[in-house]
């Protein structure tokens, strides 16, 4: 009889639930249509309710011990920051980049606080790239003398690749998305950090049009990249739903950044990076041309040679249906990709069938495009940390192959998604007189399932909840507002997508506390 009860319950709960998220997503829908957002909006949260539920019990996500992570989510949060440019640049023939703490050089547009972009933070990027509809926004195309030079530079995403132009050494600056007021304006202009003379790719609006802006290793070798998960942002920008953690960057000897215990040591390879430079045209030997020692390729990391160097993780082991692979150290460590990803030959080596997939999911690669991608769960994923190794089991993974600046290809990519349930500090650094480059983590308190809001949780799953429910109903991993802590069902093998699924686990948790 309780148990009927209990399943009548659940069954109402579901049936007012989905008419209320079906009348929301009408009601949004129709705002949108009949008055479009202005370029952003900050959405927020009460963190408080006088809504005080009775609560049932409910149980909280699975997990062992500190160190182990049971089912981590299909899909990850994005990197998401703001970006903005001055014409601040050194002498002529002067190549190297230079770290600032605050913002430095004369803006390229009159209305610094609305005309910026926005980007993903991306630590898999060896180069900065910025889309041409964002070079258009931030004043790149409006300067005199020009600083889009005539040399263009091809950029890889996993499968494709796409042409760009190299522009003049600038002024790059960054911070979070909680640098965004509700109006749209910049908060405080003193909160960036970034480099002058740097020498980026901006997309062409033809061979180009659909890239991301992306900021990467140029920049974060220099940065620590602070992010609270517990905080997460959310905005509107030119109509587009963007959802972050809240994150701050210093530089790396600022002593306002958070230390946390556990530590995932990195290797900036190829090894023998010194600075990050762009390459001169030494071919142009006009001294009275446009293009006489303007960058011939942007900025990279750069020793003997450019090499694009990116950030590794020296030791991975994975195992599945008692086949492993272990001590990999090509694996990167990229704040732009959501997802974890594994070669064809890893895949092959853990016994995977690659002709028959568990699932498939639509990625979104760094040219813009989408490609549909094999997607399996394997037993266990273990990274090398101190004090002890971060296990992972029951881990989604795509098979990808994916070029290594080392030549050849990675042997994987170690995505956001392991890391949803944790505040992270990612250290830059690996170029001469820096220390070693690091990932500092700490592990989010354990929540009960559905109690999504506010930020990590607060212990009970209640209208706060289902606010934040409902905002992302219908999105999936790939949505740029995605939240994937919305995504609940298949139970321990959550599909990357917030669907009915996800709304009958929620009403199974409904009312219930943490509380014994």
């Amino acid at each position: 009889m309780k148990r009927n009860n209990s399943y009548n319950r659940i069954k109402t709960l579901f049936i007012i639930l989905t008419s209320i998220v079906v009348c929301w997503v009408s009601v949004v829908q129709a705002e949108q249509s009949d008055n479009p957002t202005t370029d952003h909006q900050i959405e927020t949260i009460q963190e408080a309710s006088a809504f005080q539920p009775t609560a049932l019990a409910a149980e909280p996500t699975p997990s062992s011990a500190s160190n182990i992570i049971d089912s981590p989510a299909l899909g990850g949060f994005l990197s998401w920051c703001m970006v903005t440019f001055t014409d601040e640049r050194s002498g002529e023939f002067e190549l190297d980049a230079v770290p600032s703490s605050s913002v430095i050089g004369n803006y390229l547009t009159a209305t610094p606080e609305t005309d910026y972009a926005i980007a993903v933070f991306d630590t898999g990027a060896g180069a900065h790239i910025v889309s041409s509809e964002d070079a258009v926004r931030a004043g790149l195309f409006d300067q005199t003398p020009d600083l889009i030079t005539s040399n263009t530079v091809e950029f890889t995403g996993v499968t494709g690749s796409a042409f760009a132009w190299v522009s003049q050494p600038l002024g790059l600056f960054i911070d979070g998305l909680s640098a965004i007021e509700s109006e749209g304006l910049l908060l405080d202009t003193s909160t960036l950090v970034g480099e002058s003379n740097v020498s980026i790719a901006v997309g062409d609006p033809i061979e180009s049009s659909h890239s991301l802006s992306t900021v990467g290793t140029p920049l974060s070798v220099f940065l620590a990249a602070v992010y609270r998960n517990d905080r997460p942002i959310n905005i509107t920008h030119n109509e587009t739903k963007l959802t972050a953690p809240d994150i701050r960057f210093y530089l790396l000897d600022d002593p306002q950044i958070p230390s946390y215990p556990n530590k995932i040591p990195l290797e900036l390879r190829p090894i023998g990076s010194v600075s990050v430079q762009y390459f001169p045209n030494i071919f142009e030997l006009d001294p009275f041309s446009s293009d006489y020692g303007a960058p011939f390729s942007p900025s990279v990391l750069t020793g003997f040679l450019p090499m694009q160097g990116l950030f590794f993780i020296s030791s991975v082991d994975l195992a599945h249906a008692g086949r492993t692979s272990l001590d990999k150290d090509g694996f990167i460590f990229d704040t732009g990709s959501s997802y974890t990803v594994i070669s064809e030959a890893i895949g092959a080596r853990l016994g995977l069938n690659l002709n028959s997939p568990e699932f498939e999911i639509e990625v979104l690669i760094a040219t813009g495009e989408m490609i549909r991608a094999p997607g399996y769960y394997i037993d266990s994923l273990e990274l090398i940390a101190t004090p002890q190794w971060l296990t992972f089991t029951n881990v989604p993974v795509i098979v990808l192959d994916a070029p290594s600046p080392e030549g050849g290809l990675l042997d994987g990519i170690i995505g956001t998604n392991l890391f949803v349930d944790f505040n992270l500090v990612v250290r830059g650094g690996g170029l001469p007189g820096q220390d070693l480059p690091r990932i500092e983590f700490e592990r989010l308190p354990e929540r009960i399932v559905a109690d999504i809001a506010p930020g990590a949780g607060d212990g009970v799953v209640d209208l706060l909840d289902f606010v934040a429910f409902a905002s992302v109903w219908l999105t999936n991993s790939e949505s740029f507002n995605w939240n994937p802590r919305a995504d609940m069902a298949p139970r321990n093998r959550p599909d990357g997508k917030v669907d009915f699924l996800d709304l009958a686990v929620f009403a199974e948790y409904w009312l219930g506390t943490s509380a014994p």
